[in-house]
């Protein structure tokens, strides 16, 4: 049977403190910001208001940087999955004595129906807690720890639940019942019964905002019940693809839009920091910003998995943040905040362990000031594809993206950093110059919509020019494949994108025996792919890192387009089987344990898994 998102149920006989399996973890989103819910009930992750702010619950981390459970007090079994149509998350605990219901979410806005998901989200974490059968004594844990565990705030019992202060940060944590407090951590024991129902909720606000309040169980029933609909008009709105694994493209395309920053259009690349790409390794980067790239991978996803009515809002913030930063003599910035923010510098936290001690932890990326020259490709693909949904964006856009055909015409001869942001030399990726020329290509597509017709034969020889070139300086006689960069015999992944962004047909000799030499030859033994080789020492970084789950979708979706449907089909199984209970991907796959790592949930191997789903029911379709 075809993966599918799976309910998994495991005996659970004492709460983990810290170190869940990254898989273990699921996702809540109201457009605004993320938590992680692990499978035992625990938020182990938040970040209020924005998905780059520091934490309000940071265990994910470090044992003590904060922590929200709710779970039974008996040994219980556990099953989970999302409400239908929806980023709801419910958690069934069954007990010797009977069986309670865990529904969380982070509440939508009063008028979320269909469109604008998120606009108006009230910083409302809500969880919502069922006996359905039998009695159950519950347990409730709940330790605030603001600004990645730093503080340790002060608590105080009010009429209707806890106040917590500390920074600059107010929270007002509602509880139907009494809680016990000390120090910095409130719990409370519930014995429940059958028919009865219990909510909780954590709301936040600054110094500076009004004032978060206690919310009543009618309204957190209502705001629950509303954030439901919202994801459901949404899902039926937007999502109508019908191939193969239609579930799991839906899903994917979910967790995409659960990644959108709705205030500013702006995509994440994943919803937390420093998950390491191996245990104990340095490789820890924070992906809570908007990559160039990852976002315009996630537009085009979006395009097959949920009609994406924001696109003309992504452009538009893409426009106003690279607003001053690009021009003659001045690249692209290939990331910024999800405001638009352009200093991203890189910090670490040593006061906390790291994921299972893989330090350092990392907030901020020191890549955003790397020059990667592909994302001029990317951006301007994202556009063609999405040429029906921007019809009607203002000059500045029109004139931001011929900006970026007119820098990938003058800077594609430089080297980079390249797709995987190596911290070594630059140099000359072949990825990073099929990627201008596809900036080309696509900017003579759009040449009428974008006003500039008069450039278009000046465009068409450059891109014919970087089309020669990369035959001739791509392609290594030694390796029988195209390779990582001019003059190497190293293989990369990446090369995969030269037949999906049709730089050569998937069928090309030349191409057929590149996917062939990186399927043989940069995979692991359950056949997952590699980025690259890490012993070439390219990348500037010590130790080595998982298979790369994107890599293995792509290696789906070129097999699918060269014709070898059912070999397409069989690495597309490889790779979605590494989905958690409740459909969720990591960035890699440990390459001895199975275990995902790496960032979560990660926005590159939901949309590898969209497009090579596409592409293979294309195939399919033309078979």
């Amino acid at each position: 049977m075809p993966p599918s998102l799976k309910c998994v149920t495991e005996i659970r006989l004492a709460p983990r403190l810290s170190g869940a399996p990254i898989a273990d973890h699921a996702l809540l989103s109201d457009c605004h910001c993320a938590a992680l819910v692990t499978i035992d009930g625990s938020v182990d992750w938040l970040c209020f208001p924005r998905f780059d702010s520091p934490s309000v619950f940071g265990r994910l981390l470090d044992a003590d940087a904060g922590h929200w459970s709710i779970r039974p007090a008996d040994h219980y079994t556990v099953s989970r999955r999302y409400l239908d149509r929806t980023l709801v998350l419910e958690t069934t605990f069954s007990c010797p004595a009977g069986t309670v219901v865990l529904t969380d979410a982070l509440a939508m806005g009063p008028d979320n129906r269909g469109h604008a998901l998120g606009k108006g989200a009230p910083r409302l974490m809500i969880r919502s807690v069922t006996c359905t059968e039998g009695t159950v004594p519950v347990e409730v844990s709940y330790a605030p720890r603001p600004e990645y565990g730093l503080l340790r705030p002060l608590l105080s019992t009010v009429d209707g639940g806890v106040t917590a202060r500390g920074g600059a940060e107010w929270l007002v944590f509602s509880a139907p019942v009494s809680m016990d407090i000390a120090g910095s951590t409130a719990t409370a024991h519930l014995p429940m019964s059958a028919g009865q129902t219990h909510y909780f909720a954590l709301h936040r606000s600054t110094l500076e905002e009004e004032p978060a309040w206690i919310w009543s169980q009618a309204q957190l029933a209502d705001r629950l019940d509303a954030t439901v609909e919202a994801w459901e008009s949404w899902s039926e709105m937007h999502q109508h693809y019908q191939g193969p694994w239609r579930e799991l493209v839906h899903h994917s395309g979910r967790v995409l839009q659960g990644l959108t920053f709705q205030p500013s259009g702006a995509i994440v690349a994943a919803a937390t920091t420093s998950l390491p790409e191996a245990i104990g390794g340095e490789r820890n980067w924070d992906y809570r910003f908007s990559w160039v790239r990852d976002a315009s991978f996630t537009m085009e996803a979006l395009w097959v998995a949920a009609c994406p009515d924001e696109a003309s809002d992504f452009f538009e913030f893409m426009t106003t943040a690279a607003a001053g930063s690009i021009g003659p003599g001045t690249p692209l910035q290939i990331m910024f905040g999800v405001g638009g923010e352009h200093d991203l510098s890189e910090r670490t936290l040593p006061h906390l362990a790291g994921w299972r001690d893989s330090r350092p932890v990392r907030v901020g990326n020191g890549a955003w000031v790397q020059q990667q020259i592909d994302v001029y490709g990317e951006l301007l693909g994202a556009a063609h594809r999405l040429a029906d949904q921007i019809t009607e964006v203002d000059d500045e856009t029109l004139a931001f993206l011929t900006a970026l055909a007119e820098s990938a015409a003058q800077r594609w001869r430089e080297p980079d950093q390249g797709i995987w942001e190596v911290r070594g030399e630059p140099r000359h990726f072949l990825y990073s110059k099929v990627m201008c020329w596809m900036a080309l290509d696509r900017a003579i597509k759009l040449a009428g919509a974008l006003r500039a017709g008069h450039r278009v034969d000046a465009w068409r020889q450059i891109r014919d020019e970087i089309w020669q070139t990369v035959i001739s300086e791509g392609w290594n006689d030694k390796a029988g494949a195209f390779t990582q960069y001019y003059g190497s015999s190293d293989l990369d992944a990446a090369n995969l994108m030269m037949p999906i962004v049709g730089f050569l047909p998937a069928d090309d000799p030349r191409m057929l025996a590149t996917i062939d030499a990186i399927a043989d030859r940069l995979t692991d033994d359950r056949g997952l792919v590699y980025r690259y080789s890490t012993e070439a020492g390219v990348d500037g970084l010590a130790g080595t890192e998982g298979a790369f789950l994107l890599c293995t979708f792509w290696l789906a979706q070129a097999l699918a387009m060269a014709g070898q449907v059912s070999r397409a089909r069989a690495v597309f199984e490889r790779a979605a089987a590494y989905t958690n209970d409740v459909g969720l991907l990591a960035e890699e796959v440990d390459t001895e344990s199975g275990e995902l790592l790496g960032n979560f949930p990660q926005a590159l191997s939901h949309i590898g898994l969209i497009n090579a789903a596409w592409a293979i029911s294309q195939a399919d379709s033309t078979a």
